[in-house]
């Protein structure tokens, strides 16, 4: 069984806290919202579903035409375990967030690092957030950088780190500075010195393969997430060697301080 699929069954088998058959979903809603920042050739076009669980919220982005906005209707006030069943898997891993993100806040995490993005301006709070990102990173000088999932100024912090990005996008195909970006993930994960992968990779289903390929390579991953943070944080060494959680409300609907939680493998472990 695939780790994605292990943790939503341990979860369904109440496991992790309390049954969610016994949950009620309090709302679900989706987002779409585009962005194009200050100096940047490219407007990004993301949807999200989003469900809320009492004080907790989960998310995951999904690609057009994968959730219709009647979903929202249906599933509005129904058992947690009916989301976490045969739904589309985005909405799937929305239910699976915001219940990981109820039973363990990450306001609560003592092993969480938070870090504040300051007020300001789309460029300025999303320049602190990859720059925190990329705070994450490990590496040496000339590191070969696999980024699953390409925003610029997360290509522009990796640079800064000393790294030299691997680029793979579905949507993108070059960067602001005119860097290549392939659609194909096996080019990056078969090459780089470490991965860093959004968290839409739970989401498009292709997470399992990026933790198992980082396995077997003995290489470092990173994971960067609005989607499914609480989802991420459950393969914290076990593959995944720190994690940048955002949970919901993320930091572009925002232009007050909001926070990011920062995690870290402890060395050795």
């Amino acid at each position: 069984m695939k780790p994605t699929a292990e943790l939503l069954a341990d979860v369904l088998a109440g496991e992790h806290g309390p049954r969610p058959a016994d949950l009620v979903a309090t709302s679900v809603f989706w987002v779409h919202h585009g962005t194009r920042l200050a100096g940047g050739n490219t407007t990004y076009l993301n949807q999200y579903v989003l469900v809320r669980l009492g004080d907790s919220f989960g998310g995951c982005a999904f690609e057009a035409g994968e959730v219709d906005p009647s979903l929202c209707r249906d599933a509005s006030g129904v058992a947690l375990d009916t989301l976490l069943g045969e739904v589309p898997r985005p909405l799937r891993i929305a239910a699976l967030d915001a219940y990981l993100g109820s039973v363990r806040p990450h306001r609560e995490a003592t092993e969480a690092e938070p870090v504040t993005l300051p007020a300001g301006t789309p460029e300025t709070r999303a320049l602190a957030r990859d720059a925190a990102i990329a705070g994450l990173l490990d590496i040496d000088a000339g590191a070969k950088v696999g980024l699953i999932g390409v925003v610029n100024p997360l290509v522009a912090a990796i640079r800064e780190r000393g790294g030299d990005p691997l680029l793979c996008d579905l949507n993108l195909r070059t960067t602001q500075w005119g860097d290549p970006v392939t659609d194909d993930m096996h080019e990056v994960l078969d090459t780089a010195d470490a991965v860093v992968a959004t968290g839409m990779t739970l989401g498009n289903g292709s997470f399992d393969t990026v933790l198992a390929r980082c396995r077997e390579r003995g290489v470092p991953l990173v994971v960067y997430a609005q989607s499914g943070s609480a989802v991420a944080r459950a393969f914290l060494g076990r593959g995944v060697t720190a994690l940048s959680a955002e949970p919901f409300p993320f930091s572009q609907f925002s232009a007050e301080p909001t926070t990011l939680y920062r995690y870290r493998v402890a060395a050795g472990a």
